[in-house]
């Protein structure tokens, strides 16, 4: 009789249940955040193009147009005018890709991944929100370090107040991306859309030129973009900085306080994060 070979056993490896409720939500949204890190450092492609395309327009657009474009603060250099648009353009160019990256998670099935997990879908866009602003905020923080050459002091305060809004405005256009990414059906798709909503978004924001005198369609468009405010207050505290006349957003001609302006962004961004999850909620 053949003698019995009995297997060894494997070891079973521990599972560990996800923590429930609020503690479980807050995982995912570090993992999710985690990962968006993660892609970023890796890519670096992402980041030559990233910092590239903001100091071509500070250096080149800025010197070209120093001239011909009257800022109306007299003794303020064109790029200094010029620097705080084009944070908040690096911002939301970043921004919206990181939110819209969801469309490449769509076409691997990793987000078919996330959203069968037992997680809220709310954790996830939020995960997705946090990395991109993120992500966002440092690339914009390596242009923040060229201030000098823009003819903006080095001020400690000066500088955490544009890093907050810029964290704060990334937040809000990252969601904004999420909620354009979800009605994309393929990665073709990305390009044009990019084209057709974000471009026009940073020409009618005032971040590359001023904004009084346009006529009065196109200044109400202005004050329609979400962008323009964050814009304004980044402007308003760096020429604030350097003793210049600080420019001034109207509502038919009604000063607009800087801390409404950032509560405008916020409720622009609320609704935008509630109609993304929405909108996921509804995908299988």
């Amino acid at each position: 009789m053949a003698a019995t070979v009995t297997k060894p056993s494997l070891p079973v490896a521990p599972v560990r249940r996800a923590p429930a409720g609020l503690a479980r939500d807050l995982r995912a949204v570090r993992i999710v955040c985690h990962r968006e890190l993660l892609r970023w450092i890796k890519d670096r492609r992402r980041l030559a193009a990233g910092l590239f395309q903001p100091l071509l327009w500070l250096f080149v657009l800025g010197t070209g147009l120093a001239r011909a474009v009257d800022i109306g603060a007299d003794g303020v250099d064109f790029r200094t005018f010029l620097f705080p648009g084009v944070l908040a353009t690096s911002v939301m160019f970043t921004a919206v890709f990181s939110g819209v990256s969801v469309v490449w998670d769509r076409e691997f099935g990793f987000l078919r991944e996330m959203l069968v997990a037992p997680i809220r879908r709310a954790s996830i866009l939020a995960g997705k929100c946090l990395g991109g602003a993120i992500v966002s905020t440092a690339q914009a923080a390596v242009i923040l370090a060229l201030a000098g050459l823009a003819g903006v002091p080095y001020d400690p305060v000066l500088f955490a107040e544009l890093l907050a809004i810029l964290f704060f405005a990334a937040l809000v256009i990252t969601g904004f991306g999420l909620l354009l990414g979800a009605r994309v059906a393929n990665i073709q798709s990305v390009m044009p859309l990019m084209q057709v909503v974000v471009t026009p978004m940073m020409f009618l924001s005032g971040s590359l030129y001023p904004t009084a005198g346009l006529p009065a369609w196109l200044s109400v468009a202005t004050k329609l973009n979400p962008v323009t405010y964050a814009v304004i207050p980044m402007r308003d505290a760096v020429l604030g900085a350097v003793g210049a006349a600080r420019p001034a957003l109207t509502w038919n001609g009604w000063v607009v306080p800087i801390g409404l302006q950032l509560l405008v962004l916020a409720a622009v961004g609320l609704v935008t994060f509630a109609v993304a999850v929405r909108r996921f909620s509804r995908t299988d």
